[in-house]
């Protein structure tokens, strides 16, 4: 029988020091916020505009494999951030020739890992000023209120991926870091 005060045991993630459960949280939301984005633009790739009023159909022939090499390399990066909960994100796997099974530095996933999040979050400065209308920020137009809507969310849930990056990023530093 449980008690109130006892906790689950910490999930084994291969880490050092055990991951907080919230950073493990974050960890698996990141692929899902830019999962609709990713949904959204494939679409675009057939010649559908989504109800947007200010672009053309693409027919090009590179728009596909460009349309869903971008989706596969952004549902890529944000798989990228299980490295700051897992054992991988601190020694390289083993199976990495010349560098398996050394340590990495903390600094050499801290520093791009901040960076990226800075950026993604720059998009998020964007996207609010840009849906706000805020400071001559121009918004793209739809055909109506509901493919607004849903470009809004798809293209909205995108730009949480920085602050979480952030978040789970000072979560690595917290437990990796100097003094730690």
């Amino acid at each position: 029988m449980t008690t109130p005060t006892m906790r689950r045991p910490a999930k084994d993630t291969g880490t050092d020091r055990p991951v907080p459960r919230w950073a493990e949280i974050v960890a698996h939301l990141i692929p899902l916020v830019g999962l609709p984005q990713c949904i959204w633009r494939l679409p675009f790739a057939f010649g559908f505009t989504m109800g947007s009023v200010e672009s053309d159909p693409t027919d090009v022939w590179w728009a596909v494999p460009y349309i869903f090499g971008l989706s596969v390399l952004s549902e890529s990066f944000a798989l990228l951030s299980f490295g700051l909960v897992r054992g991988w994100g601190e020694v390289v796997p083993h199976w990495i020739p010349v560098l398996g099974g050394r340590r990495i530095p903390p600094f050499a996933v801290i520093v791009p890992a901040a960076l990226g999040g800075l950026f993604l979050t720059g998009m998020l400065v964007y996207w609010a000023l840009a849906t706000f209308q805020i400071g001559g920020v121009s918004h793209v137009a739809y055909t109506n209120g509901w493919w607004d809507a849903l470009a809004t969310t798809c293209i909205g849930l995108l730009t949480l991926w920085g602050p979480l990056l952030l978040a789970l990023t000072y979560a690595y530093y917290r437990r990796r870091g100097p003094g730690s």
